[in-house]
């Protein structure tokens, strides 16, 4: 398990935004994943995704190493933030906007304002 949580470590230290995931951003495969990586492709921000059905070490490892139960997992320049319903009720309320621009991220904003108008 070593080998896995420095890899995870490595990777959410290399990349300001990665998305753990069931599938890719491209072709997600399950409705959590997809969801998360829809907001995240429709606001525009640039993250890494990691399949987690490719390597069951991965898929695993990142539960243990955030000491959450379930995939998708995001994280944000090296810190865990959530998982699907986070994700979402942070979106809704704007907190996500906040920890991108707090963290340097990019987004568009209009979009993330599109999907709070979408979903009043």
């Amino acid at each position: 398990m070593t080998d896995a949580k420095t890899q995870i470590e490595e990777t959410v230290k290399a990349n300001d935004v990665v998305l753990y995931m069931k599938g890719t951003k491209d072709m997600p495969q399950c409705g959590f994943s997809s969801r998360v990586a829809g907001v995240l492709n429709f606001m525009g921000v640039d993250f890494a995704d990691v399949n987690v059905l490719a390597d069951e070490a991965i898929r695993q490892g990142v539960k243990d190493y955030s000491d959450w139960p379930t995939v998708p997992q995001l994280y944000v320049k090296g810190e865990f933030v959530g998982g699907c319903d986070i994700i979402t009720e942070m979106t809704l309320s704007g907190e996500l906007d906040d920890l991108f621009e707090k963290s340097g991220v990019s987004y568009d904003k209009e979009a993330a304002d599109k999907i709070r108008e979408a979903n009043a």
